[in-house]
């Protein structure tokens, strides 16, 4: 029996680096996020992999629902979930970022994280066998603040929280919760770390910033899905080699 997997986020970037590799793998994948036109990019790329594109706003509880609903009916189980779907905010001084747009960013990367996680348990609880696995991308900013970054590393250090207590509460369960921290991954997203004169740094500068093949985090969350259920990976960090993380600069 193939094991079902859901990505959110699938459409483009990393959910949709990781869609890739879970189902080279083996796995039926379902492609949550916002556009289905992304969506249907990432299932025609699948091949003749099983994809099931759904689109989800991760900011609204009940289109979360509705997903896990038709995740239920469809397949009858779940085996991993990737929470990977997230936003940004523009990088302005805390003092001038509006209330508005941080609920917007809480919303999505730490209460949609939250309500796919209890979605996500509640079918793994009642499944045969019981179980599965649960993995949230955490980002490096999860450790370690860009300047002017106040509601996106707010929400990843909260993920982090969030992946202890999950791992914690359910272990019994068998079900293992896994964070992964990205660093500078190619995407659209980070088109502007190497672009012009690069991204902002601690000390005032700019700085083009080196960056790694998203495929690369589609291998290691595959490598952290197919662990036996005995082992799991609490926190990973991949990240390019040549970033300004690892020391001081």
């Amino acid at each position: 029996m193939a094991k079902v997997a859901l990505v959110t986020g699938a459409g483009t970037g990393i959910g949709k680096a990781v869609a890739l590799a879970l189902a080279a793998d083996g796995y039926e994948v379902v492609l949550a996020g916002r556009r289905r036109d992304k969506l249907e990019e990432t299932a025609k790329e699948a091949g003749n992999a099983k994809t099931l594109a759904v689109e989800t706003d991760v900011s609204n509880v009940e289109s979360i629902q509705a997903l896990f609903a038709r995740i239920k009916k469809d397949f009858g189980r779940l085996d991993v979930l990737f929470n990977n779907a997230g936003i940004g905010a523009p990088a302005v001084p805390m003092e001038e970022l509006p209330v508005e747009t941080w609920k917007k960013v809480v919303d999505t990367n730490l209460t949609g994280v939250f309500v796919c996680t209890q979605e996500a348990v509640k079918i793994m609880k009642a499944q045969e066998p019981k179980g599965g696995r649960i993995i949230n991308n955490g980002s490096i900013s999860a450790h370690t603040p860009r300047p002017r970054a106040a509601a996106y590393t707010a929400t990843k250090h909260a993920v982090t929280g969030l992946t202890k207590q999950t791992a914690l509460d359910y272990r019994n369960d068998n079900i293992l919760c896994s964070q992964i921290d990205i660093g500078n991954a190619a995407t659209p997203l980070t088109d502007r770390m190497v672009q012009g004169a690069g991204v902002l740094q601690p000390d005032g500068s700019m700085k083009i910033e080196a960056r790694m093949n998203a495929d690369d985090v589609g291998k290691a969350v595959v490598y952290i899905a197919n662990l036996p259920m005995s082992t799991n990976v609490l926190f990973m960090t991949v990240m390019a080699n040549g970033m300004p993380f690892v020391g001081r600069g």
